[in-house]
């Protein structure tokens, strides 16, 4: 992290010396004001000037690539991490040989850090994100699976007219089942149970 102390007339004269010696935009750091200075008679005499610190802040998506790297090496899986930017929302898709064993079953694992990647982003940055950890394409194949498990269980609720209740998935997973069967019209859908045994049920 790089830091500088710079003075000038004024705060803002301070700060703009920091920005360009450190060739970087206000909005890239942190200013920490030492000596707010002061005037003195007619602009001159007894004039102090203003000291400032500005920190190059740290990038949040970036670090947290850094942790999403750290973590998996300690698996012993090497991944290579594309990240995409979509407003507040960051997808990392990562790739790489045995990707399989960071998925787990049923993609309990990559949920798993995708939870944790989640409290890493958001540890100490000053913009809120939601996350999205994607292994080779996994989440794509996911929501089309429970797409068709939705449907199928759907047809088993009506078929035997009661209620039909769904193995625990993480809320995300959820919300896919729910929005699969939104426009159903035979059947409505519901949450029950707590984390992390949160399941849905199909109701006819």
């Amino acid at each position: 992290m790089r830091e500088l102390t710079a003075s000038g007339q004024t705060v803002e004269e301070a700060v703009q010396s920091a920005l360009e010696q450190l060739n970087t935009t206000r909005d890239q750091v942190e200013i920490d004001v030492i000596d707010e200075g002061k005037k003195g008679l007619l602009g001159v005499f007894g004039s102090k000037r203003a000291i400032v610190k500005v920190t190059i802040a740290k990038n949040q998506i970036q670090e947290t690539e850094k942790f999403i790297k750290e973590v998996t090496g300690n698996m012993n899986i090497d991944v290579t991490i594309q990240t995409t930017v979509d407003g507040n929302h960051v997808t990392y898709e990562l790739s790489g040989e045995n990707i399989a064993l960071l998925i787990g079953k049923r993609g309990q694992t990559l949920n798993a850090l995708q939870y944790l990647v989640h409290l890493a982003l958001n540890k100490d940055g000053k913009q809120f994100y939601t996350v999205t950890v994607d292994a080779e394409g996994y989440r794509g194949r996911r929501r089309d699976t429970l797409t068709s498990l939705a449907s199928k269980m759907a047809d088993k609720a009506i078929r035997l007219n009661k209620k039909v209740a769904l193995e625990p998935m993480p809320a995300f997973e959820r919300k896919i089942i729910h929005s699969a069967l939104q426009e159903h019209g035979k059947v409505s859908t519901y949450s029950d149970g707590t984390e992390p045994h949160r399941h849905i049920v199909i109701k006819p």
